[in-house]
């Protein structure tokens, strides 16, 4: 085999790969002698079939087979040869392969950059921290005795955190549309359980009013006939149901499960607690990989950075189609925001890569109980369907590597900020619930791909 560099621009390698015909053949012989020994043609023994009619009759097929195996051990072992690690996967084309000659092709790769970590003992940070304010537990305690409460019916106009019992149809251009219709159905307004818009219109209606709504169906809507199409409703309002607020005592604690009143104000006080951990964990996070942003600026591959733009443009325009564009894209031109987006894309796969480098040079894994814990999780989001999600992630092994790549991120996370300079500092609730870009004095040039990677997640 005949390895030459043809052209080397930044991380792209373009190379030309030739495998001799006669090693091709050597393959195909001993392919064909395999199956002479095991092939049963009429007027023949087992075994003794001779080679050269079964050249004649599988021959072709044999070299094809044997052919796209060849080329793809050569080309690791072109890589191995060349010290490349690729950064996605080869670009194979053959040139040549007529029978009897050499096979000929050239193997485009973008390789893996040069990926060299900062020191992490030299990076300070603060994480913030912030007591769980007693007004906020007794909030959630009146929110729990509202809730547990019987529904009955009332006579006022509908308010949020009403129930409504209504009757409904759905149209399009003045036709009723399959499973737009309904009677009799108690929905809670504020509960976001239907189309985005449609509860937002009952408030404010009574008992007896007829009325029509107007909304748009979501773009991701399931139904591909009616996403991101306009629709009205005919709606009828039967009756408005209120929560009766129970008192808040030891007998609510027990029907939750609790000894006491004082039992369940501490239950509501960790969970609230746990809220503002993970907000805290957040902040800390994202003011990590600003750091590791801001000390890092090694090339990335183009390929990645095309795949990554592509995902984040494709949520913008979502947004946009939903009528929840970012008020900060207002009259930037499609030039502009196209360019700003592909700099969170390069921020993204940059940050990727280096976490993903630190993890493989301090042999980070996911253990088998991390990817169970994980799956348990996910679970325990769908009750009663526990065993269809284990079935889904047992079948679908990209699904179950989506799974695990957060937990692979959060462990090198945890790696870095146990290497870093942490210190906890005293914050109130507000300070901590508030976005780093709101800050007074943050720099806007560099917040609004901060703010994009909080947003998508990416930095989460």
């Amino acid at each position: 085999m005949q390895v030459t560099d043809i052209d080397t621009n930044g991380l792209r390698r373009e190379l030309k790969v030739v495998i001799p015909a006669g090693q091709l053949e050597e393959r195909v012989s001993a392919r064909l002698a395999e199956i002479a020994h095991t092939i049963r043609i009429p007027g023949f023994r087992p075994g003794k079939v001779p080679v050269k009619l079964v050249r004649q009759k599988y021959g072709a097929a044999v070299r094809g087979e044997v052919m796209e195996e060849a080329v793809n051990d050569a080309t690791q072992a072109a890589l191995a040869e060349k010290g490349l690690r690729p950064a996605l996967q080869p670009k194979v084309d053959v040139t040549s392969q007529a029978e009897g000659a050499d096979v000929e092709f050239t193997l485009v790769v973008e390789t893996m950059p040069e990926v060299v970590p900062m020191d992490f003992s030299t990076i300070a940070l603060e994480r913030e921290k912030a007591e769980v304010p007693e007004e906020e537990v007794e909030t959630a305690l009146n929110e729990i005795a509202a809730e547990r409460g019987p529904v009955e019916a009332v006579t006022r106009a509908a308010i949020s955190g009403d129930v409504v019992v209504i009757d409904f149809v759905g149209r399009q251009g003045g036709a009723a549309f399959d499973g737009g219709s309904a009677e009799n159905y108690e929905l809670k307004l504020g509960s976001g359980s239907f189309i985005p818009g449609f509860e937002e219109q009952l408030i404010g209606s009574a008992a007896g009013d007829i009325l029509q709504v107007k909304v748009t169906f979501p773009e991701a809507y399931g139904n591909e006939a009616l996403a991101g199409k306009p629709a009205e409703f005919d709606v009828t309002l039967r009756e408005v149901k209120a929560s009766t607020v129970l008192e808040i005592d030891d007998e609510l604690a027990k029907g939750l499960g609790l000894d006491s009143l004082d039992a369940l104000k501490q239950a509501v006080r960790d969970e609230i607690g746990r809220d503002l951990n993970q907000l805290a964990r957040l902040k800390l996070k994202r003011a990590l990989l600003d750091v590791l942003a801001a000390n890092h600026d090694f090339p990335v591959p183009e390929t990645m950075v095309d795949g990554e733009f592509d995902t984040v443009w494709k949520q913008i325009e979502e947004e946009r189609a939903a009528g929840r564009s970012d008020p900060a894209d207002a009259g930037k031109s499609e030039e502009d925001l196209k360019q700003e987006y592909r700099a969170l894309a390069q921020r993204r796969v940059r940050l990727g890569l280096l976490l993903g480098e630190v993890g493989r040079i301090n042999n980070i894994t996911i253990s088998q109980e991390d990817t169970n814990r994980a799956l348990m999780n996910e679970a325990r989001r769908f009750p009663g369907q526990e065993h269809m999600v284990f079935q889904y992630y047992r079948n679908n092994p990209e699904a179950l590597e989506a799974l695990r790549a957060p937990l692979y991120e959060e462990k090198v996370v945890d790696f870095v900020l146990e290497l870093a300079k942490v210190t906890d500092k005293e914050v109130s609730v507000a300070q901590l619930r508030r976005d780093p870009d709101e800050a007074e004095g943050a720099d806007e040039a560099d917040a609004k791909p901060n703010k994009r990677a909080a947003k998508k997640k990416a930095d989460e």
